[in-house]
């Protein structure tokens, strides 16, 4: 397990993109965190990694969001409003690994049962008690 201690936005989208730059197509992401922990800050700094430049944003209500300007294509997904696992299916979730890009899936523990074994877990976290810009991000897969 890999882990690095941001101690602002810019760090983590340095790390975010950083980590991107080794991407591979069909990779795919999972971010787990609390709410406003960063997840959406992570998901604009790999975009930058796999050279998207268009604007990156939580595709909450949409569920996925696709950025096919970079050297990869990024399928970013949002599935906090997801009510069951089983749903995913509705999204092209399974199309999606399989089209040659990466995936990155905020909130991806509410979807534990459908996520491919082969997957990279990225966990952020913050410290309640202190700096307000620190987060923890650790890497596993």
């Amino acid at each position: 397990m890999e882990k690095f201690e941001s101690h602002s936005a810019k760090e983590t989208e340095q790390f975010a993109a950083d980590l991107a730059a080794k991407a591979l197509p069909g990779d795919v992401y999972t971010l787990t965190g609390d709410l406003g922990v960063g997840k959406t800050v992570f998901a604009k700094g790999f975009a930058k990694g796999l050279g998207i430049m268009e604007p990156v944003t939580s595709p909450t209500f949409t569920i996925v969001q696709e950025y096919l300007s970079g050297r990869l294509p990024l399928y970013h997904f949002d599935v906090y409003r997801i009510g069951d696992p089983d749903e995913m299916e509705e999204t092209g979730f399974y199309d999606y690994i399989d089209r040659g890009g990466v995936v990155l899936i905020e909130w991806a523990e509410l979807i534990e049962d459908v996520l491919p074994e082969n997957r990279t877990e990225i966990t952020i976290s913050k410290d309640l008690a202190g700096d307000d810009d620190y987060r923890l991000i650790e890497v596993r897969g």
